[in-house]
């Protein structure tokens, strides 16, 4: 017998594929429910054995939280990124900086890389082979400490909890 899971490894994003096709089509005809519904099953079957394992949320509530704090911080960093522009007697103090990681898992090392970059002002330059940290250029650097402390309070803490622990 074949299981729903078969012919469907991943539910929410044959769902996601049918409503970006919907979206870019700019129609709900038959023929493009279809070809949506068809290209939603189709994509994922074919794909799915070249993914990593999806990882398990543990804490849904504390994701959330996480979710809302990112985007606070996005806002926040952009005010403080044009602040630095717009000041042509600041001197910016551009900074490379070693950060170590606590997490383990490549899906939250990841998670953790695309949140730095999607902070303006930050960005993850590089991970080392080996996988134990992070180099994260920042725009305005006063102190390394702060910086790697501020991270890893604010994101990698709650991402270990999330996923990890």
């Amino acid at each position: 017998m074949i299981t729903p899971r078969a012919w469907l490894p991943t539910p929410l994003l044959s769902i996601l594929l049918l409503i970006v096709w919907l979206l870019m089509v700019r129609s709900i005809a038959f023929g493009h429910l279809l070809l949506g519904g068809v290209l939603a099953v189709v994509i994922p079957l074919v794909t799915h054995r070249f993914w990593d394992a999806q990882p398990h949320v543990k804490k849904p509530g504390l994701l959330l939280r996480f979710a809302l704090r990112v985007l606070g911080d996005i806002v926040i960093a952009n005010v403080q990124v044009a602040w630095l522009i717009i000041n042509p007697w600041r001197r910016l103090r551009p900074h490379f900086v070693e950060y170590p990681l606590m997490l383990e898992d490549r899906f939250t090392v990841t998670l953790l890389a695309n949140t730095i970059s999607l902070t303006p002002g930050t960005v993850s330059a590089n991970l080392r082979l080996d996988g134990k940290s992070l180099l994260i250029h920042a725009l305005d650097v006063e102190d390394d400490d702060a910086l790697i402390e501020t991270i890893r309070e604010r994101y990698e803490r709650p991402l270990k909890e999330i996923y990890e622990c």
